[in-house]
């Protein structure tokens, strides 16, 4: 017998990055290093569509070895996982736990309010940030508990801070390669910003994965660029905190729709690097505007240039921030984030009404 089965997107045998992936796998790995890996097995749903019969025979099999279930599904997925675990789990009695990725949730259960009793007979479903709680207690569910987004990053230590004092000064993206995410967004306001000053006063890499329908439009783009922005390919997070602390700042002018607590963000902290993004959904509720970096109207895309030429005027803007970084990414380690979800693990199961 397990004690922990996880239900959720680990892409196995596929070079595939995305925030659901990434968290899957964070998940995973701080059990693992918890509890230890004999203790947790995993079914892995790429693919559950082509063969959902095969899917429903692996959650009956996972539901039987194991003492907890986690469901992490896509937004694909959310119909059927709890509904289907809550069927097989009949006679078992087996703790249910879905962790939600992203801020979506509360959306889609006000779209389908049927889902709703299906979710509320779960034993535990945890959210990245206490508004995203909120939404679902008025949605009448109180089985919710607020868990931090988290990554196991390799945070720096205050004394390995890197501080830039000279033009030009190197910002990034660090996210997947969409339109949605605003990657265009940033090399327009870099190279306005630039234009602005009449000088190169900023750079701007750009990594990550491109996503395949966006991947014909970013090749166009790129041959836009001006030579200060260039596209550096994709890097593993784990090294992230290295390659990020040589960095300014780091840009997110995203407008994703699914956007919720972006592990992009933890990736910067944890290398002390402030980041500019749109107030975006929840990016206010995670970046402390002025004291570990900015938000700005994202129906006003012109501001990220202005707060770039006021950057430049007064360099120690973000360079003040970067201890604050610090302080920030000790809130989202794994280690101290996933003590709420053993936490749960060890309690008695509960009845929700």
């Amino acid at each position: 017998m397990y004690k922990v089965g996880i239900c959720g997107h680990f892409a196995i045998g596929h070079e595939l990055v995305n925030g659901q992936i990434d968290k899957t796998k964070s998940v995973y790995k701080a059990l693992a290093k918890a509890l230890g890996e004999e203790q947790i097995t995993i079914l892995d749903t790429r693919g559950w569509k082509k063969n959902p019969l095969r899917l429903f025979m692996s959650c009956q099999k996972l539901i039987k070895e194991c003492e907890h279930i986690i469901m992490m599904p896509a937004r694909s997925g959310f119909k059927i996982f709890p509904s289907v675990f809550e069927l097989l789990n009949k006679g078992y009695n087996r703790k249910l736990h879905y962790i939600v990725v992203g801020g979506w949730l509360a959306d889609r259960l006000e779209e389908n309010q049927n889902l709703i009793p299906a979710i509320k007979k779960l034993d535990k479903i945890y959210v990245e940030l206490e508004p995203m709680k909120d939404a679902l207690n008025r949605l009448g569910i109180s089985n919710v508990v607020y868990m931090p987004n988290f990554r196991k990053t390799n945070t720096l230590a205050s004394n390995e801070l890197v501080y830039s004092n000279n033009e030009p000064y190197k910002l990034c993206t660090f996210s997947r390669i969409l339109r949605e995410k605003g990657i265009e967004e940033a090399a327009i306001a870099v190279t306005k910003a630039n234009e602005t000053l009449g000088r190169t006063a900023f750079t701007l890499d750009i990594y990550g994965k491109t996503e395949p329908w966006y991947d014909e439009r970013f090749k166009d783009v790129c041959k836009g660029f001006k030579p200060y922005i260039k596209y550096q390919g994709f890097v593993n997070t784990e090294n992230s905190s290295q390659l990020l602390k040589n960095y300014y700042a780091l840009l997110f002018p995203t407008f994703c729709e699914g956007e919720g607590f972006a592990g992009t963000i933890i990736d910067a902290f944890a290398a002390g690097v402030p980041v500019i993004a749109t107030d975006w959904h929840y990016n206010s509720h995670i970046i402390r505007n002025g004291i570990d970096g900015m938000v700005y109207d994202p129906q006003k895309p012109e501001l990220l240039a202005k707060i770039l030429v006021e950057a430049a005027k007064k360099p120690e803007l973000f360079n003040n921030m970067k201890p604050a970084c610090l302080e920030r990414a000790a809130h989202f380690d794994a280690d101290t984030a996933v003590k709420t979800l053993l936490k749960e693990l060890e309690s008695e199961k509960e009845v929700h009404i």
